[in-house]
């Protein structure tokens, strides 16, 4: 291996160390998800990516956060939605920022020689039915054990995109009453 790529290496275990140490303050009690109804202006659960403040960078204000939308550019709702909702998938990528969902592939135990593949996107701050669009993949293994792509029922990403939506609501809902 070249000196370069060893400097580059010890650069980024560094980088990613340090990030990591400033970390330390960060009790168990902190990571836990909290649904927008529990939120608490005073409570450290406040300030987490899954509730309704979402993260505050670079200071931010001493306003009180909307509880439908968060500092990300995405509705707090939705996303939760479409974690809850791809929750018995593997999850590949969750980029909070930009609103995206990867899963990895995933095969059901009553098809194993099937496996499906989702890509949600978040495309608006707002709880509309087109802020949200889902992707659905599907392979099928042939005899030889290669995963070869199939044609996936048109009506599968309206479905996935259907249940997001609804359970967005009851979130919005479970949050708007009173406790």
């Amino acid at each position: 291996m070249s000196n370069r790529v060893r400097l580059a290496s010890f650069g980024l275990m560094f980088a990613t160390a340090a990030l990591v140490s400033g970390c330390g303050s960060v009790t168990p009690s902190d990571q836990s998800y909290h649904s927008p109804k529990e939120d608490d202006p005073n409570s450290p659960a406040s300030s987490t990516v899954f509730s309704g403040g979402g993260i505050t960078l670079f200071g931010g204000g001493s306003q009180a956060p909307d509880a439908a939308t968060n500092s990300l550019g995405v509705n707090a709702f939705l996303w939760r939605a479409s974690l809850d909702t791809v929750s018995f998938m593997p999850v590949a990528s969750a980029d909070p920022f930009g609103g995206v969902i990867i899963t990895d592939w995933y095969s059901p135990p009553e098809s194993p020689t099937e496996r499906f593949k989702v890509n949600i996107f978040i495309l608006d701050r707002a709880l509309h039915s087109d802020g949200i669009r889902a992707a659905v993949f599907r392979q099928n293994q042939t005899s030889d054990g290669r995963w070869i792509d199939a044609p996936v029922e048109p009506k599968a990403a309206e479905d996935f995109e259907n249940a997001i939506l609804t359970r967005a609501r009851q979130l919005r809902i479970a949050s708007a009453s009173p406790q």
